[in-house]
């Protein structure tokens, strides 16, 4: 129970085995969906460019990241990540684990574009909405 807006409410938080579990489908979303559609190979440029796709958790929210490498002279080979797609889980559902769909803006800030979907739904929304894409 967690008190929200003076009321006490029922939640249900994720455990690790949970996480593990979503963690899972996610990463083999990510091996059969993201990487051969968006990461076929890496191919350096004088740019910054994508070396990876992953996920993580941080708290109760899995975060799809690509990693990239930088190309410039300055900073030649170090690199950096950058979230495109975010799962805040919804701890008010309590039959089932559902998620919020977050976006990464460029200007820094997760925007909610979908609210409490199911990881099935999400991977779906990941695949056919460009907004949840990676940037290749």
């Amino acid at each position: 129970m967690v008190k929200q807006k003076g009321r006490w409410i029922r939640v249900k938080s994720l455990t690790k085995e949970e996480k593990a579990a979503i963690a899972a489908i996610c990463d083999r979303f990510i091996a059969d969906v993201l990487k051969p559609r968006f990461l076929p190979e890496v191919r350096p440029t004088k740019f910054n460019y994508p070396v990876d796709i992953f996920g993580k958790w941080r708290g109760n929210k899995y975060s799809f990241v690509t990693r990239y490498r930088s190309g410039f002279s300055e900073n030649y080979e170090e690199e950096f990540d950058a979230p495109f797609t975010r799962l805040d889980h919804v701890d008010e559902c309590l039959n089932e684990t559902r998620f919020n769909v977050m976006w990464h803006r460029h200007t820094g800030q997760w925007w909610r574009l979908h609210s409490a979907v199911t990881l099935d739904e999400v991977l779906r929304m990941i695949e056919t909405e460009p907004m949840l894409q990676p940037i290749s």
